[in-house]
């Protein structure tokens, strides 16, 4: 690993009464700007760098609501677990966690109490979304979200009420349908990458790791013809809406995605709540795959080490920073008190890529 410096990330408002900035899960890089978010509310945040190239500082934050943009399956302000960011062309990509909930056992529960709710496991509508947000330049220059664009293009949602869902692809699967039933942290189905090349999207599934192997779906969104605010599943050439790739990532589930060239960028972690290793690894040609893909050997080799705590400093989130040689800036949920100088901010790491 080798950390070339760090980023303090300056938030206000309600982000931090929420404790949102202390639960980072997505971010990308916009130029000048950082799109992140947390996986407490159903918002995405705007930063601006001190510098594209060399950052230090992010600040002047923008918090954009999902439900002023797109049509949410749940209530405007129920927690969407937002799992992975995209910037790719006009849009901004968001992405739930499509994952199911078991509630914790609590220091002050009985014995009775906690063991019904370990018993008890909901599904909240806002989690199953897939959303692509239009961008245009805002008053300052600067990239926003719109529910409309002064040129037409529209915010469109897949997972809308009544509409098809990423999982609804999965009902049938050989793989994945036995494992929509349970929750995310039992290795159940949990979203938590995110990448656009050209027309492809790409999810990644911190779980289930399947007897090691990690999960990376295809999937080509398309508007509806028949309501631009909605998305799609587009088919492949073979008819099929969804392709299916497994990675070999040592046993580690998929904790981000981030396109590089042709090749996608993966951070793996551990798919349980545990602390362990955490590796970004570069799926070579990735985007040139024309078929599902079993991904090992010379096609998948680690990137670096990242660093982790017990129980804290868990990286969640990568972007690439323009300019060369590339580097990645990498946040983290649960941040250390030494990622923490102020209650308001937290620090990102910027970290060297081998190639």
């Amino acid at each position: 690993m080798d950390v070339q410096g760090e980023v303090e990330l300056h938030f206000h408002g309600e982000v931090v009464r929420s404790g949102n900035h202390v639960n980072l899960s997505a971010v990308r890089t916009d130029g000048e700007c950082l799109w992140l978010a947390g996986d407490e509310t159903a918002t995405v945040e705007r930063l601006v760098l001190d510098s594209a190239t060399t950052p230090k500082r992010a600040d002047d934050q923008l918090s954009v609501r999902l439900a002023d943009l797109v049509e949410l399956p749940g209530g405007p302000d129920d927690e969407a677990d937002i799992e992975g960011l995209a910037r790719a062309g006009e849009h901004l990509w968001v992405v739930g966690s499509h994952s199911l909930v078991r509630k914790q056992i609590k220091p002050r529960n009985s014995e009775a109490k906690a063991l019904r709710r370990l018993a008890t496991v909901r599904r909240e509508p806002n989690r199953f979304v897939l959303a692509r947000l239009a961008v245009q330049p805002g008053p300052d220059g600067r990239p926003v979200p719109a529910r409309v664009t002064d040129d037409g293009r529209v915010s469109a949602l897949a997972g809308a009420p009544g509409a098809v869902g990423l999982t609804d692809l999965l009902t049938d699967d050989e793989h994945l349908a036995p494992f929509l039933a349970i929750p995310s942290k039992d290795n159940g189905l949990d979203v938590e990458g995110l990448a656009v090349h050209g027309d492809a999207v790409y999810v990644g599934l911190r779980g289930p790791v399947l007897r090691g192997w990690a999960v990376v779906l295809e999937v080509r969104p398309v508007a509806d013809p028949d309501d631009p605010a909605r998305l799609r599943w587009g088919a492949f050439a073979d008819g099929t809406r969804c392709r299916k790739h497994l990675l070999d990532l040592g046993g580690l589930g998929v904790r981000d995605l981030c396109p590089h060239g042709d090749d996608l960028l993966v951070l793996a972690g551990p798919t349980m709540s545990l602390s362990g290793p955490v590796r970004v690894y570069r799926w070579h040609g990735a985007a040139r795959a024309e078929t599902p893909r079993v991904v090992r050997g010379e096609e998948l080799t680690v990137e670096t080490e990242l660093p982790h705590g017990d129980g804290e400093d868990h990286a969640e989130g990568i972007a690439l920073l323009p300019g060369m040689p590339p580097r990645l800036l990498v946040v983290y949920d649960s941040p250390s008190a030494r990622r923490r100088p102020t209650p308001h901010s937290v620090l990102a790491d910027v970290v060297a890529l081998r190639s």
